[in-house]
């Protein structure tokens, strides 16, 4: 643990971040984030944002996250949150020169045939360049930040103190768990401090949507990528944020709204894998009016349980079953102490009741799953983080779907993809029927040896059978049947394989082996039948009297 007179300074602006931002703390603990949304809510919301934002990198990052945890603020927090900018002053194009330099082991001049020194953005973490390949091809190199690593590992280490006496002596900690916020906030940091993860997900998320032509996505250049530098292809084209009335009309806004929500779509439910940041600022459109999606430093990764989890969920929501919704909530989350699963059921219930008269498909599905993740943290079961981030994503789809095309339905193009996408929930993967038959041939091989020592053990009078009461009588008879039984199932085994063996030499004598195992195992059937109607019939007569 990192002692506090190794940062004294920054123990006190924390003190006085939360100080001042005591109202936004108070929200977190409370039972519904979604009623605090007034005008005061939204004051102090801007002013946690604008305070984070003083703060430097580590904390607008931290705001970042803190924007998809629905279930932890009110609207009014999360939407200044996710308003929260990183641009900063640029440090000098010199300092990016020798960075670039020392990374790669080839300079500059000798890299590029251009390098504009003026940055295309500068954030929190590092600065974008214009440049372009000897080959002719544009490319922006990202640089990282001098001395960002060790400020970022100095805030972490304080904001850890902190967090740990929020566990221990708040409410609010107790039930968000802010360590375990940290830790998550932790790893998101450090995967966008090292280039070469974001260099990672372009190429997965380029495989991924290989076959869609309507979206393009920058592919990385291996040779002048490393942990503080990203060079990558250049997407070329306008924001969707700077797109006007005008520009719109030049090409299919619906098309590649619908499009780009398809693609969300299989990322998310077939994948689990999923640009985790779509904002408008992060998608562009091209001039051959494609979708390009830019900065992946933020992607979102889905488990398989959790993908067939949520699928269940939206399924029960669109067929009104609320209490199974409710119960597919608690599957997914983790309960605390206080849990009350009376409580998370009556609310998703109700919640479902209300928007009984609309489809799913009608429905914003990040709206939707924000409200859910409220409940969870009203009734004190912490939803996995997962959850939150694919209600923010969404979100921020239906904010660039609606600038690409005003009149864009977004439930209507999930209605037209989500039959197609939930499908192949349904599909087993070649992979899945080998396991299957690796695990049946496993247990083939061990059931002999299994069988021999029961019988051993039933032989020596050593089989053990722990039980609270029983009927001695009974349970003698019951172990003689099986013990009978399994003697049966090796003699069929013993007769079938002689006759496998003797089948070409003595075929006469396999026929009668086969004859005869198949004659003993209708009888072993036959037994196991009538020994069952027996047992049954003595329920029925126990429960009569």
């Amino acid at each position: 643990m990192v002692t506090g007179h190794t940062h004294v300074k920054r123990y006190a602006e924390l003190a006085r971040l939360l100080l001042r931002n005591r109202g936004s703390i108070h929200l977190a603990g409370g039972d519904d984030p979604a009623a605090a949304d007034d005008d005061e809510s939204r004051r102090e919301g801007e002013r946690l944002a604008s305070d984070l934002e003083e703060m430097g990198p580590t904390f607008v990052k931290l705001g970042q996250l803190l924007s998809t945890r629905s279930d932890l603020l009110p609207p009014s927090h999360l939407e200044a949150l996710s308003r929260l900018q990183n641009e900063v002053v640029p440090f000098p194009a010199g300092e990016a020169r020798q960075i670039f330099e020392a990374e790669i082991g080839v300079s500059v001049t000798d890299a590029f045939s251009e390098f504009l020194d003026t940055p295309l953005a500068a954030a929190s973490l590092g600065q974008v360049y214009r440049a372009r390949m000897r080959d002719g091809r544009r490319v922006v190199v990202k640089v990282l930040r001098p001395g960002v690593e060790a400020q970022v590992a100095e805030d972490i280490a304080a904001i850890g103190d902190i967090a740990r006496l929020l566990d221990s002596h708040t409410d609010a900690g107790r039930r968000f768990g802010f360590q375990d916020l940290l830790e998550e906030f932790r790893h998101s940091l450090n995967d966008e401090l090292d280039y070469r993860h974001e260099a990672a997900n372009l190429v997965q998320l380029a495989d991924i949507l290989a076959d869609n032509t309507s979206i393009v996505v920058p592919r990385p250049v291996k040779d002048f990528t490393s942990r503080r530098i990203l060079t990558m292809e250049e997407i070329q084209g306008r924001k969707v944020t700077e797109l006007g009335p005008l520009a719109v009309l030049e090409f299919d806004g619906g098309e590649l709204a619908d499009a780009l929500l398809r693609a969300y779509l299989e990322q998310i439910f077939v994948h689990g894998f999923f640009h985790a940041d779509p904002h408008p600022g992060n998608v562009m459109v091209t001039p051959e009016h494609q979708i390009g999606l830019i900065d992946l430093g933020m992607v979102g990764h889905i488990r398989a349980d959790v993908r067939t989890q949520l699928v269940k969920l939206l399924l029960a929501v669109e067929e009104g079953r609320g209490q199974e919704a409710g119960q597919v909530l608690v599957r997914l989350g983790r309960p605390l102490d206080d849990f009350d699963e009376t409580r998370l059921l009556r609310d998703v219930a109700d919640l479902v009741a209300r928007r009984q008269g609309l489809r799913l498909v009608d429905l914003q599905v990040g709206e939707l799953i924000t409200q859910m993740s409220h409940i969870c943290g009203a009734s004190g079961l912490r939803p996995p983080p997962e959850l939150a981030m694919l209600a923010r994503a969404l979100m921020n789809l239906d904010s660039v779907a609606r600038s690409l095309d005003p009149d864009f339905d977004p439930a209507e193009a999930i209605r037209q993809h989500s039959a197609e996408i939930f499908s192949s929930q349904m599909r087993t993967s070649p992979g899945g029927v080998l396991s299957a038959l690796v695990e049946a041939r496993d247990f083939a091989e061990a059931l002999p040896g299994r069988v021999n020592r029961v019988m051993e053990a039933l032989a020596h009078g050593e089989l053990k059978v722990n039980v609270h009461a029983f009927d001695e009588a009974e349970l003698l008879r019951n172990l003689t049947k099986i013990a009978n039984r399994l003697a049966m199932g090796l003699v069929i085994s013993a007769l079938l394989l002689g006759a496998a063996i003797m089948t070409k030499a003595y075929p006469r004598i396999a026929l009668a082996c086969f004859i005869l195992a198949g004659a003993c195992g209708m009888a072993l059937m036959g037994s196991a039948v009538l020994s069952d109607r027996d047992l049954k019939a003595r329920v029925r007569r126990k429960r009569r009297l």
